[in-house]
């Protein structure tokens, strides 16, 4: 279980590196030994006051491949390519992704620099605790933390519907169409690849970075061979002749009932917005990372240069492929992307392509899952959530927070039970992801920009940083505001915008929270350890006392 400093504890830094002393409000010491310590390891303890629990397994191919799995472009695209086509048409699809996609890479950079100075699995979350003064830190980083983690367990949901919704679209394929998949089948598939998600997340780091390390090529394979056929196919002597360039790129078709049509063309965001999103997953992993301060930051910023790229390249060869807007979103697999490949490649190519799809995506929720059940433990750790006394614990078969996995599991399922009741309240699913994790980024960019206390790590944008920053936060608040409003008129109950209603939920229970408890022992996260060279205090019975006044304080936070 991860050393905690315990609020109220003091926290100072000096320069040996020996062992790490934490004293509680009782006036127990406590030490935590530095010797046969990684390099990576001694800096997370001296620097950051943690005890490093997790091994560090990740090297730069296996975290590139994590961070552009986050994204899973090819499956992340075909699951939200409807929103684009009913804000605008064609048009919509290509200029959103190309326009939105460079708001998209602010954010991913700003974020990229900040995971540079403060490689932690707290992500985010944890910088607040260097960039604002001390008086503010409680309360900013308990609303960024929950923010975090509301959009986290989203990204996961939404994206475990697109792989049930992918995997039954192959189903119903494969039969020519005489099965149609049923909301309450989608819901039963979703739960079902969510329990599979959670027992892969119960391995061992080792071979998640196994599995993750060969993703990245097999996602660039898929994409590329995917393209040429498409347009190889698309002819007509086929039957599905290829769009003019002039219709592709300049093509408003408005089906989603807003005027003027300019602000309808804005919902076609969302796509990329959910798309490039969760730059901080690989944040949450620097913990089993080699040279986090580097690998993190470096692999976030080309990860999502890559998939802002090839993101609007895949998008304009879909919809030169495509035939008519309203053909494919009548698609009875509702599907879009699904129908094309099969109505340019045929029942066999249709099948292979939406089922690589699924396993894109299917990669996308394990990484996402990881990542997750970091952040839970992180946010656990320095207990920002109820019973983080569970969350905390390290099952020592693997080296892994499996308590904190399967809870996410849980949730993960729970949220999706929305589809039961209103398949159009799973858009706000996908919105409210994109919305907390964007405003979770943007609270430490703007503490960054206000207070001044930003010291950067080896990886940053030099004299681009403020400028760069300045417009993430301006983008984010542009995009909060459409994806907070419904993607069609009229809207009635049941294809209302759902999102405002989770968003406004989290923010709820997280102040009354905070005002119920969180105030009377939160501190905000670890700032910083003493360190002393004698490494001979460590003992133990060191790391096992107890103040009284640190026992009564844990057993309060048990009972919670």
């Amino acid at each position: 279980m991860a050393e905690l400093i315990n609020p109220g504890e003091t926290r100072q830094r000096k320069q040996s590196v020996g062992a790490m002393e934490l004293q509680g409000p009782g006036g127990t010491v406590r030490t935590v030994a530095l010797e046969e310590m990684t390099e990576a390891d001694r800096a997370l303890a001296a620097e950051f006051g943690y005890k490093p629990v997790f091994k560090r397994e990740f090297g730069y191919l296996s975290t590139f491949s994590f961070a552009v799995s986050i994204s899973g472009l090819f499956s992340t695209v075909a699951t939200t390519f409807s929103y684009p086509l009913y804000a605008g048409g064609s048009s919509s699809a290509v200029w959103s992704w190309f326009i939105s996609g460079a708001g998209c890479m602010c954010i991913a950079c700003s974020v990229a620099e900040l995971v540079s100075a403060y490689p932690t699995c707290g992500g985010l979350y944890y910088t607040v605790s260097r960039l604002a003064p001390r008086k503010y830190v409680p309360y900013i980083s308990w609303v960024t933390g929950w923010l975090n983690l509301l959009g986290q367990v989203a990204g996961v949901a939404s994206s475990e519907w697109g792989a049930a919704a992918l995997l039954l679209a192959a189903v119903s394929m494969g039969t020519d169409g005489a099965y149609t998949p049923t909301t309450n089948h989608t819901v039963g598939v979703m739960a079902a690849l969510t329990v599979i998600t959670g027992l892969v997340n119960s391995l061992s780091t080792y071979w998640m970075e196994k599995m993750t390390k060969g993703y990245v090529i097999f996602h660039i394979l898929v994409l590329v061979t995917c393209c040429i056929s498409l347009l190889a196919m698309a002819t007509e002597k086929n039957g599905t002749p290829k769009h003019t360039a002039k219709y592709v790129f300049t093509d408003i078709q408005n089906t989603s009932g807003w005027e003027p049509t300019g602000w309808s063309f804005m919902f076609g965001f969302l796509s990329v917005s959910w798309t490039m999103t969760d730059y901080d997953a690989t944040a949450h992993i620097t913990e089993e990372i080699t040279e986090p301060e580097l690998k993190a930051p470096w692999a976030i910023s080309m990860a999502m240069l890559f998939t802002y790229v090839a993101g609007w390249l895949y998008n304009i060869v879909l919809c030169f492929c495509m035939g008519e807007p309203a053909d494919i979103l009548a698609s009875g697999f509702a599907q879009p992307v699904a129908q094309i490949f099969l109505n340019v490649l045929g029942k066999s190519g249709g099948i292979v392509f939406t089922v690589c799809a699924f396993i894109i995506i299917k990669f996308v929720t394990f990484t996402a899952m990881q990542a997750l059940g970091r952040t839970l433990f992180a946010f656990s750790r320095d207990r920002l959530v109820p019973a983080s006394h569970i969350w905390t614990k390290i099952l020592p078969l693997t080296g892994t927070p499996v308590l904190a996995v399967w809870v996410c599991v849980f949730f993960c399922i729970a949220i999706n039970l929305i589809g039961l009741g209103s398949y159009t309240a799973i858009a706000g699913v996908f919105n409210v992801c994109a919305i907390a994790l964007d405003w979770s980024y943007c609270i430490p960019i703007a503490c960054k920009l206000i207070f001044g206390n930003f010291k950067p790590g080896p990886w940053h944008l030099g004299k681009f940083s403020y400028i760069v920053n300045i417009w993430a936060c301006l983008w984010t608040l542009f995009v909060s505001i459409i994806f907070l409003c419904p993607t069609v008129r009229p809207t009635t109950a049941e294809n209302m915008n759902y999102a405002v209603v989770f968003l406004s939920a989290i923010l709820v229970f997280a102040t009354a929270y905070w005002f119920a408890q969180g105030r009377k022992w939160y501190t905000g996260p670890l700032i910083e350890a003493e360190i002393h060279e004698n490494s001979s205090q460590t003992s133990d019975e060191d790391l096992a006392r107890k103040s009284k006044g640190e026992k009564e304080q844990e057993q309060a936070m048990q009972g919670m």
